[in-house]
């Protein structure tokens, strides 16, 4: 099978029907312009806190004064941002504003840890080196990873991507009466997500690269189909007939349990 077909590289989803949703990775000038956001506001609030604490502790000794700059440092630089992300499942305030998101490697919601490991190493190459480490590292990772990121094991996804799912396969008229009655299994999810692309972009292809793909696309779905289609299909019309039998009978399965859920709920 060909492999550009046939793996999910880490930046993709698959839905029920075995259709890679992808999360690109955000732009670096995103990613600047949310960092300057996170930025101010945490300045601001880090000059507040400040504020607060000395004031609470203007007429106490050198000792609880000191204890209080620590405690808003890390109010400010850890505790802050730590819930906020770990609430928000991967944003900060810079990041709502531009559509932006944290997301694990494997694409999922980050968890509490993950926030305070990219918090924590944060502070040192965004605060104490003034950006510049994490500017020079996005600037060289393919997902604009910064040191946090690569620390925490995330990475920085556009949030609000449409997503645009290719047309379904139609049924080809003159293998119809075939599928209606051939024996076809559940594809594995990856050659049914190869099968899927392939039927999704085969138009793009030159004639022999097109068939070339669909041959051997062809001969490994034929593993699940009994019996073969008739003499002289062509294998992409093949592809095309099984990815719509598939889905027209998990339809029809779908329905049944339905109406058999609905039958026994209304009984009670």
């Amino acid at each position: 099978m060909p492999q550009e077909f046939a793996t999910l590289t880490s930046d993709d989803l698959v839905t029920g029907e075995a259709v890679a949703l992808d999360l690109p990775p955000a732009s670096l000038g995103a990613r600047i312009a949310s960092g300057l956001i996170d930025v101010v506001v945490t300045v601001l609030s880090a000059i507040t806190v400040f504020m607060l604490f000395l004031v609470a502790a203007i007429n106490t000794d050198d000792a609880l004064i000191h204890v209080a700059l620590v405690g808003a440092l890390i109010t400010v630089f850890l505790v802050i941002p730590v819930t906020l992300e770990t609430l928000t499942r991967g944003r900060s305030l810079g990041k709502l504003a531009l559509g932006l998101r944290t997301v694990r490697d494997d694409a999922g919601p980050i968890s509490f840890q993950h926030a305070f490991i990219r918090a924590l190493v944060g502070f040192v190459e965004i605060y104490a080196f003034s950006g510049a480490p994490a500017f020079f590292s996005a600037l060289v990772s393919s997902r604009g990873k910064r040191l946090g990121d690569f620390a925490a094991g995330t990475y920085v996804v556009r949030d609000r991507v449409p997503l645009r799912l290719t047309v379904p396969s139609q049924m080809p008229h003159h293998l119809g009466a075939w599928a209606r009655t051939a024996d076809i299994t559940t594809l594995p999810t990856g050659l049914a997500l190869a099968v899927r692309q392939f039927l999704g972009r085969f138009h793009t292809f030159d004639p022999q690269s097109r068939h070339t793909v669909a041959a051997q696309l062809a001969a490994e779905v034929q593993r699940y189909v009994a019996p073969a289609p008739p003499p002289g299909t062509l294998p992409e019309d093949f592809l095309a007939a099984v990815v719509a039998s598939r889905r027209e009978r998990d339809q029809a399965r779908l329905r049944r349990e339905a109406e058999q859920r609905h039958r026994l709920t209304s009984r009670r």
